[in-house]
This record gives C-alpha cells, sequence and structure tokens, in this order.
C-alpha cells in the first residue's frame, strides 16, 4: 500500500545505503561499548543494551555479507 516500486538500480542503491548504515552504527556502538568498558561501567544498562544493540547489528551484517552487500 502506498509504497514505490524501484527499479533494480535503486534498489541495489538503497540496499548499499543500508548496509553502510548498519556497518556506521556497528562501528559507533562498538567506540561507545569501548568508552564504557575503559571506565568500568560494563554492568550499566546502557552498556548492555549496546551489547544486545551490537548483537542484532553483527547479525545483519553477516547476513549481508553472505548476500555480497
Amino acid at each position: 500500500m502506498g509504497e514505490k516500486s524501484l527499479d533494480a538500480a535503486a534498489r541495489l542503491e538503497a540496499y548499499d545505503a543500508f548496509a553502510a548504515d548498519v556497518r556506521g552504527e556497528l562501528e559507533a556502538t562498538k567506540a561507545r561499548m569501548g568508552e564504557l568498558s575503559a571506565t568500568g561501567k560494563v554492568k550499566t544498562a546502557t552498556y548492555r543494551q549496546l551489547f544486545a544493540t551490537r548483537i542484532a547489528l553483527k547479525e545483519i551484517d553477516a547476513r549481508l555479507r553472505e548476500r555480497g552487500l
């Protein structure tokens, strides 16, 4: 409903942008976790949320890589 159809090139460009966003967010998450870890804050709620986010992003990244994206 209301979705625009994209041609193959536009779809690939959209997937490439999505993959780049996922990888950027994954790196930012790892960096933030590193900052918290360096200050001994690995038992905080924020760290645990980042940990869960990192796992989800790693899974998405792995699936994208399996498909050559």
